[in-house]
């Protein structure tokens, strides 16, 4: 699997405002709420996609992306990896720029779907992490 280098993420973190997160939890200690505080601390618009919760970070949660009536620029996954191709079937059916799985997360034939639908993918990595290696 070949994903975007150093510098094409920083590209992608600069250009990109509204992050959908699929899988955020309203639970403070839980590495998704970490992550996406940070990003919305950094000035990103964070849009939480988690069926079980109301609200998070301040802001509406979505059922699902198919809710979400605005642009996405970045949908930042965190679902194990086996749930990585129902979600990436699901990104295809919203206008989203870049699907992220966050660290640990691969899955070759969610992958595959994206890239033979043209779109950029990245896995096995953190959006924080990188975003902090980009300022």
């Amino acid at each position: 699997m070949n994903y975007p280098n150093r510098q094409e993420i920083k590209d992608i973190l600069n250009r990109s405002k509204t992050i959908a997160v699929v899988g955020l939890s309203d639970k403070p200690d839980r590495t998704s709420y970490m992550v996406s505080k940070v990003m919305q601390d950094a000035g990103y618009k964070i849009i939480p996609v988690n069926p079980t919760v109301q609200t998070v970070l301040g802001e509406k949660a979505y059922s699902s992306l198919k809710e979400i009536k605005e642009h996405v620029d970045i949908v930042n996954v965190f679902r194990r990896s086996e749930q990585l191709f129902d979600v990436a079937e699901e990104f295809l059916q919203i206008d989203a720029d870049v699907f992220w799985a966050q660290l640990g997360l691969e899955n070759e034939a969610a992958y595959n779907l994206l890239k033979e639908n043209n779109k950029i993918v990245i896995m096995n990595r953190c959006i924080k992490v990188e975003y902090a290696m980009t300022r």
